[in-house]
């Protein structure tokens, strides 16, 4: 499938989707979200693909949703128009293959909402990050969700009702991010983290993220039960029989993904 929207470019086990809107600042119209969710859950039926890199091209991340789409709907189409523009997250959460958000200049609205719906995110440092829809009367309802599982609530409140961004580190310090590098540093780390995770085996990776995105929904006592259920079965695969030889017999594991 073209894209007129996104741009893709292949990298060994990598796949690094580029938003190109950068004379809108990469915001997100119907077209742009539309071929975002498409190419995402092709990379997670490409075998060839271990691992997603989301970025923007030009200035910034993106600065959210085109307002220019805004006026002129029923109740009905802000729905459906609504739900699409949040469907990345659900999306993602579904995925079997990590994705990493590489993230410059802002991140704010729905831009700040994928970075946190991506797995992994990595900044640039001066990186400003927000979900700033109160500013205008609204709310960034949807980018709050995953934020909201690592901030608390106070924390949480503060994003959604005051509209304040805040820059890379105090985001990492809240956990919005994994880490904050040089801006002319943040490609080279961020394939750095998407090699290291290439180094782990596929099945215990694709096994892991989707425990995390069952278990966060679950009471306290069921995620175990979950856990057990999922390492029994990782236990019997071929890499973890490979994993623990490997470790015996002092030398790199080699995986097959089984």
């Amino acid at each position: 499938m073209a894209f007129e929207t996104i741009l893709i470019e292949k990298k060994d086990k990598i796949r690094v989707l580029t938003l190109n809107r950068p004379e809108k600042f990469n915001t997100f119209n119907t077209q742009m979200v539309e071929e975002l969710n498409t190419a995402l859950r092709q990379f997670d039926e490409d075998d060839e693909v271990r691992v997603a890199i989301v970025k923007g091209a030009g200035k910034v991340f993106s600065t959210g949703i085109d307002v220019s789409e805004f006026h002129g709907k029923t109740p009905s189409e802000y729905h459906t128009w609504l739900t699409r523009m949040d469907q990345m997250h659900l999306t993602i959460g579904s995925m079997k293959k990590p994705v990493i958000a590489m993230v410059h200049g802002f991140a704010v609205a729905n831009g700040a909402g994928l970075v946190a719906a991506a797995d992994f995110a990595i900044a640039a440092e001066g990186t400003q990050i927000g979900t700033t829809a109160i500013n205008v009367g609204l709310l960034c309802t949807g980018p709050i969700i995953p934020m909201s599982y690592g901030l608390g609530k106070k924390k949480t409140l503060e994003m959604l009702l005051s509209g304040d961004v805040i820059d890379a580190r105090e985001a990492e310090r809240l956990g919005l991010l994994n880490k904050v590098v040089p801006k002319e540093k943040l490609e080279e780390e961020t394939f750095a983290f998407a090699q290291k995770l290439i180094t782990k085996s596929p099945v215990a990776i694709q096994m892991g993220k989707n425990f995390y995105y069952q278990m966060i929904d679950m009471p306290f006592r069921q995620r175990f039960v979950l856990n057990s259920e999922i390492m029994a079965r990782l236990c019997t695969t071929e890499d973890a029989q490979e994993g623990v030889k490997a470790f015996l017999e002092k030398r790199k594991p080699s995986w097959k993904g089984r």
